[in-house]
């Protein structure tokens, strides 16, 4: 990502407010417990105004009080990650659930982009992302029995044509050696369709690990939410004394959407309504959890989301996404308000008003001063840290976000730029240098190669460019003009100076996961002896 690492996706922020007093309250630091579901859209929560999802642990009784942007849950790998700050601060960190970075650099065992190089003391979960073969449970089992089913054909065949060989040599068969021949070539082509199976995503990103090793190659998905869980409570219960963090990065609600069948059809909004509710209650479990270990007045509990519905991938599956125009764009939008609205959930009893509304742009880079500010930390002096403290914001002691330019990247480009003046003004200005070419033209996504470019040819260039005030116009729907918008040029020629002195204070720098961290079978980890990538260890009473 680039030097200053600006991915930026707009949510909105809930906080659940809880009375009572817990035996932790008097710690000096409080414990941190971080959600982050994967590809949540803004609408999809009852918070914000959904009455056709359950109230649920998410859902219930919760007041929306902040507008505010974030970012995916990478970081750059070195001290500046907030794990690595609250770890220097005496915490114990921990990181359950999907990794999304993966693991290595040059060898299959150099685990440079290990969580533990990011600061956890503690890892369970997936080092990539979920594929469609990793879900549903028939095609994986499937694929795994045909594979079993080739390696006993290869081992009877290649039997069978030894015993005729010996036969013809020894002069106890007479078999032409043509037949031998055929049979010799019948073996291996079962042994090359054989070993062209572990070429599948099944044995390279459906694994999960703990710590370094491997407990399932391939995972087995529709009980690792469930182990997840099991993992967070058990880290709970052995840090209850604290201060502890817990960063838990759901498999929910990325496709294929693995689903348990207790949660099977309890939505109004199919597979994906399903799912959603599925993690709704297994943050349920962990908050009771929290309680029940008196941990609830001294933690403080954050759920938010790496961006907003990926629309592309719902075909099939019934999204939600309330906020209907303004819900427009999928995964790898970079402006577009649908596809980086996420939603956002404080808790924090006694420390965060309750029922008081905000509508302020904000950023998730801001979790890195907040976690500093309420850890008694502090962010490095020798570099630009972009994000800002936002207890001031939550608490009520100032009105406005400390945010005046937000800007919307796309992988490495810059899309769109957010501003919101400081003059107590109610615009919201939000100007687009790039807009993504959806397909088919006014579908809202690009349906025909899966999500929305970043550049070259499915992206189109805007000059001058669109403008819109999103006070007026949320859904973005109509750009405004010098004659609808007797300020157009003046906003054009603000925002222009601010971005081309963003850009001078960013420095490129190696892109980690297209360079570093490429998708090569041969840098991907391996349970056994390498093509053999097989293991269940978590089944295993034992391990």
């Amino acid at each position: 990502m680039p030097g200053r690492g600006r991915f930026v996706f707009l949510s909105l922020v809930c906080v659940l407010m809880n009375t009572g007093r817990s035996h932790g309250e008097s710690q000096d630091k409080p414990n941190i417990v971080l959600f982050l579901v994967d590809d949540l859209g803004i609408g999809d929560l009852g918070c914000y105004g959904n009455d056709t999802i359950s109230e649920g642990m998410v859902s219930d009784n919760l007041d929306r009080v902040v507008e505010s942007l974030g970012v995916p849950a990478g970081l750059p790998r070195n001290e500046t990650t907030f794990a690595a700050l609250l770890k220097n601060q005496g915490y114990s960190t921990a990181l359950i659930g999907k990794w999304h970075q993966g693991l290595n650099c040059y060898s299959r065992s150099d685990h440079c982009h290990h969580p533990y190089h990011y600061g956890f003391d503690y890892y369970y979960g997936m080092p990539f992302t979920l594929t469609p073969p990793c879900w549903p449970d028939p095609s994986r089992d499937t694929e795994l029995a045909i594979t079993s089913k080739l390696w006993v054909c290869v081992q009877l065949v290649g039997l069978a044509v030894l015993t005729l060989a010996l036969g013809k040599l020894s002069g106890w068969i007479c078999i032409p050696w043509s037949v031998l021949l055929a049979m010799v070539l019948f073996v291996l082509l079962l042994a090359y369709c054989w070993f062209s199976s572990y070429s599948s995503a099944l044995y390279w990103d459906c694994l999960l690990m703990r710590g370094h090793d491997i407990t399932e190659q391939p995972s087995k998905a529709e009980r690792a939410g469930s182990i997840m869980v099991k993992e967070a409570l058990s880290f709970l219960e052995r840090h209850r004394e604290g201060p502890f963090l817990l960063f838990f990065c759901f498999l929910h609600v990325h496709v294929p959407l693995p689903t348990t069948k207790e949660f099977m059809g309890t939505s109004k909004h199919g597979l994906y309504g399903d799912n959603v509710e599925e993690m709704d209650s297994m943050v349920g479990k962990i908050l009771d959890a929290m309680d029940d270990l008196g941990l609830r007045n001294n933690t403080l509990v954050y759920l938010t989301s790496d961006h907003g519905g990926h629309l592309e991938a719902r075909l099939g599956h019934v999204q939600m996404g309330g906020w209907n125009g303004r819900y427009k764009g999928g995964k790898g939008m970079g402006g577009w308000e649908g596809g980086i609205r996420v939603p956002g959930i404080f808790r924090w009893p006694g420390k965060l008003p309750a029922g008081k509304s905000i509508e302020e742009p904000t950023s998730l880079m801001d979790i890195f001063p907040t976690l500093a500010s309420v850890s008694g930390g502090s962010v490095p002096r020798d570099r630009v840290i972009d994000g800002r403290d936002l207890m001031p914001l939550l608490r009520g002691d100032i009105d406005h976000s400390e945010h005046e330019f937000l800007f919307h990247y796309c992988g490495s480009y810059i899309h769109a730029v957010r501003w919101h003046p400081k003059d107590n003004s109610n615009a919201v200005w939000k100007v687009h240098y790039v807009t993504p070419v959806f397909q088919p033209p006014g579908a809202g996504a690009c349906y025909m190669t899966n999500y929305c470019r970043c550049s070259g040819e499915n992206v189109t260039h805007h000059d001058p460019p669109l403008l819109y005030d999103l006070s007026r116009d949320p859904s973005e729907s109509t750009p405004l003009t010098p004659d609808t918008e007797p300020r157009h040029d003046a906003v054009l020629q603000t925002v222009a100076r601010a971005l081309q002195e963003h850009r001078n204070g960013v420095v490129p720098v190696l892109q980690q996961l297209s360079v570093l961290n490429q998708d090569k079978i041969l840098l991907k980890p391996c349970c056994g002896v390498f093509p053999f990538c097989l293991c269940d260890k978590q089944g295993d009473p034992a391990a």
